[in-house]
């Protein structure tokens, strides 16, 4: 018969892109995940996984078989909501994606709220350098920035300005920058994130608008070490407003060309459609929505 263990084995090989992967995620051996796929394939008769030591990809059977676990159990994880007492309690399991950078600074203090609030819930914060796309998997993403997708539901928990700062040092000994087109001769610190085109900086003011192509001096995929740099001295910094405000605040960073808008990077709580009628998915909602508002 199968096992609830199965099921969740076949779903997990999905978002693995190894079997030692796959191993780390359910915390166990890839010897003993081997073992429990070959009896697995025994039990339905069919080859689900085609795997080495450095790559795992699923059979057309693997991948229907593996669908069907993740329906199941989404509906198991459901049935004991759709008992739940009159108190309307929140129980059963609610898995979030976030960046690293926000996630950690600002989402988990958060969180930890929440769950207070509802402690007979299981909460699974996953961070991640691209939550989206890469966790489809989720009951809900965080994602930092614009976003088109019709098959998710998008609801903007802060519009999230982009504020160019430095070090009071640096402002000193490099000076401070009046307009747009003193920043090519200035020292610049860029992001890559999100696939965009993060040396192209579009500034606007009043009816003006100007675009630079920048050209970093320091380029780095996480925000909070792009940050660190820009408070050491090494250059100017394009942030986002909720990494620098408290920087700001302290001193250890100053808000340059503040008269200049660039663009924005909104935080977006992204939602499956079909799991937009979870009262789990439902409560986070209007929770970070009153948390981060303003």
């Amino acid at each position: 018969m199968i096992s609830i263990e199965d099921l969740r084995l076949a779903v997990t090989l999905a978002r693995s892109e190894s079997l030692s992967a796959a191993a780390r995620a359910l915390n166990v051996s890839p010897p003993a995940l081997s073992m429990r796929l070959r009896k697995l394939e025994t039990l339905l008769g069919l080859t689900l996984a085609n795997r080495d030591a450095r790559r795992l990809s699923l059979t057309a059977d693997g991948e229907r078989f593996s669908r069907e676990s993740a329906l199941l159990l989404e509906q198991l994880e459901a049935l004991p909501e759709s008992f739940r007492q009159k108190d309307e309690r929140l129980v059963g399991t609610l898995r979030l994606a976030a960046p690293f950078g926000f996630g950690r600074q600002r989402l988990a203090p958060l969180l930890a709220r929440f769950i207070r609030l509802h402690p007979q819930l299981c909460l699974h914060l996953d961070l991640r350098e691209t939550p989206w796309p890469d966790r489809h998997d989720s009951d809900a993403v965080i994602h930092i920035g614009h976003l088109n997708d019709s098959l998710w539901t998008a609801r903007q928990l802060s519009p999230n300005e982009r504020w160019l700062c430095a070090s009071p040092a640096y402002l000193q000994a490099q000076g401070v920058p009046s307009t747009p087109d003193e920043l090519t001769a200035h020292r610049c610190i860029c992001i890559r994130e999100n696939d965009e085109d993060v040396t192209l900086w579009h500034l606007r003011k009043g009816q003006g608008r100007k675009t630079l192509r920048i050209e970093p001096v320091l380029l780095s995929n996480d925000g909070s070490v792009a940050r660190r740099w820009a408070e050491q001295g090494l250059g100017l910094v394009l942030r986002s407003q909720w990494d620098v405000s408290d920087a700001i605040a302290n001193g250890s960073l100053v808000r340059v060309l503040a008269d200049w808008s660039f663009d924005s990077a909104p935080v977006n709580l992204l939602v499956p459609s079909r799991k937009l009628r979870s009262p789990r998915v439902q409560a986070l909602v209007a929770f970070l929505e009153e948390a981060l508002k303003g």
